[in-house]
């Protein structure tokens, strides 16, 4: 079982938010989860280049945290779907503002003659990743910003 820390091993509520979503690709699992429920080979193509090993690894961190539900179904073959729990909600509408920052520094760096091509993937409506975000196809084939990638 996954130790978490305690509350006064924090220095700040950064650190502890940090400590949650740190890692390459918890906040592309997260709004892969945004609003639909999803198996994990649909999260698998919707989180382009993660191994199945780290996403299985990140989906237990999450669950451990309180943040992803793991529901399993006694079905032959068994089917097991990751859905985001009120915390994890509650979490990606504290990520939005940051996302809605990244896609004004994005554009900002366009207009400096940064070069970065701020059409592909992002939905100017909310500043997501087209393909992953509320109301997404876990199926859909996410978009990485031109210049930015994954990193």
């Amino acid at each position: 079982m996954r130790i978490v820390r305690r509350p006064g091993a924090f220095v700040c509520g950064i650190d502890a938010a940090m400590d949650v979503i740190g890692g390459k690709w918890k906040v592309l699992i997260l709004w892969a989860l945004n609003e639909r429920t999803c198996r994990f080979g649909e999260l698998r193509r919707a989180v382009t280049g993660v191994t199945e090993k780290v996403l299985s690894s990140h989906l237990k961190e999450l669950e451990d945290d309180g943040i992803v539900h793991r529901e399993v179904y006694a079905e032959v073959p068994p089917r097991v779907e990751y859905s985001l729990t009120p915390l994890g909600l509650s979490l990606n509408a504290a990520l939005e503002p940051l996302g809605l920052w990244g896609r004004e520094h994005i554009y900002r760096g366009a207009e400096a003659g940064g070069g970065v091509d701020t059409g592909v993937g992002i939905d100017t409506d909310s500043g997501l990743r087209a393909g992953v975000g509320a109301g997404a196809d876990c199926e859909a084939e996410p978009q990485v910003v031109a210049g930015l990638g994954r990193g």
